[in-house]
């Protein structure tokens, strides 16, 4: 499975944005997808994840609320649909492909480049 991220930009707080991951290869349907991002100088953090069937999500606490992870498997796609967005929020997000749909980021074999998102205050 190969991703790609994209969607990122320089907005303002209180802004909204949507990332895209687009995902090639035919067993996309079988993974579960993750987003998490990376603040200069900051570990990687788990931001939203999503089950194959999409009947499942999660989301870091810090985002919960605000942020919205979607996906189409015919599409081979999933989405990261941010609102009220804060200059905390400024980092690198990168989308994943696992086995299960964790808040970790070992069971992820498969990882996009990144987009860069920045929130100015």
């Amino acid at each position: 499975v190969q991703l790609q991220a994209s969607g990122g930009g320089l907005v303002q707080a209180g802004d909204s944005l949507s990332l895209s991951c687009a995902a090639s290869g035919r067993t996309f349907s079988s993974y579960a997808m993750g987003w998490f991002r990376q603040a200069p100088g900051k570990e990687r953090e788990f931001v939203a994840s999503i089950s194959a069937s999409g009947g499942s999500t999660y989301y870091a606490d810090s985002v919960k609320r605000r942020f919205t992870i979607t996906r189409d498997s015919a599409k081979n796609m999933v989405w990261l649909q941010m609102s009220s967005l804060k200059p905390e929020d400024t980092a690198v997000y990168s989308c994943a492909a696992g086995t299960i749909a964790s808040t970790f980021p070992k069971p992820y074999r498969y990882w996009g480049q990144g987009t860069q998102v920045t929130v100015s205050s």
